[in-house]
């Protein structure tokens, strides 16, 4: 496995390939992969997932190259500036505002990224990336299905362990700690961006033009036992999610809690080797 760091406006974006990668001429199949709340892109577990996919992508022979592509969300590791604003309502009062702020701002950053990426990798033009995907892990998980939604360039979306229903997610969370959903805790302000913003409210339906995710591939991953981002909080979004002539499909995994097993990491390998 070959990895290249570079720096894009300031954020350090690693791309991982295989081997015979330099030496190809075939178009590129870029994938993000993004971490969890407290990880980094330099963690074991993401180490271990992306060299799943590399690994795989080895043994294929398809149409298409394999580039994983990683970075620290915001606030985390090389872009840590707080680690209390990582923390949940026990150590930080702002919880709610600052994860919310981190998952849409990496879902930002992912849309940056590829905006450059081609550009800073292949200044001559001798690669073309022909398709990008995004997987995110738990907070990357939320991420991945705001930048689904919002970026039209991005073909495959894959969530595991995360929700697109922040409201439902962080509403129960809070209950459960005394934590009232209002203001000081939630400011009307950010109530009303997250309501604007939301996935959930949306009609996801073939008959809706403005579907974002009509002709994309979905594949949704979520652990039966999971007491952190529960099923519940997605299920209903997931379950009337339509895609017209793309493909989703959704498991839930019983007696998995908020952890990626490496039947995950199989299911999304599976997916990924068919975009190639």
């Amino acid at each position: 496995m070959q990895k290249q760091s570079t720096l894009i406006a300031g954020l350090n974006v690693h791309t991982y390939t295989t081997e015979a990668f330099a030496t190809s001429t075939k178009p590129i199949f870029a994938l993000f992969v993004l971490h969890g709340r407290m990880g980094s892109a330099e963690a074991d577990d993401m180490q271990h997932f992306v060299t799943e996919l590399v690994a795989a992508s080895t043994e294929y022979v398809g149409e298409k190259d394999l580039m994983v592509v990683t970075f620290d969300h915001r606030n985390h590791g090389s872009r840590l500036a707080s680690s209390i604003c990582n923390l949940d309502w026990k150590g930080n009062p702002n919880h709610a505002l600052d994860m919310y702020s981190i998952q849409t701002g990496t879902a930002k950053d992912v849309s940056f990224v590829m905006d450059f990426l081609e550009s800073y990798l292949f200044p001559l033009g001798q690669r073309s990336i022909a398709r990008w995907g995004v997987a995110g892990i738990s907070l990357g998980g939320h991420s991945t299905w705001i930048v689904g939604a919002a970026d039209p360039r991005v073909k495959l979306v894959i969530p595991i362990i995360g929700c697109p229903d922040y409201l439902a997610l962080m509403g129960p969370r809070a209950e459960a700690q005394g934590v009232a959903v209002g203001p000081p805790h939630f400011p009307e302000n950010l109530v009303k961006l997250i309501r604007d913003m939301s996935l959930a409210s949306l009609p996801y339906t073939s008959k809706n033009d403005e579907n974002p995710f009509l002709g994309k591939r979905v594949l949704v991953l979520s652990g039966g036992s999971d007491m952190l981002v529960p099923w519940v909080a997605s299920q209903e979004f997931v379950e009337r999610l339509e895609v017209g002539s793309g493909h989703k499909k959704y498991v839930v995994y019983e007696g998995v809690g908020h952890e990626v097993t490496a039947e995950m990491i199989q299911a999304v390998v599976g997916v990924v080797l068919r975009e190639l």
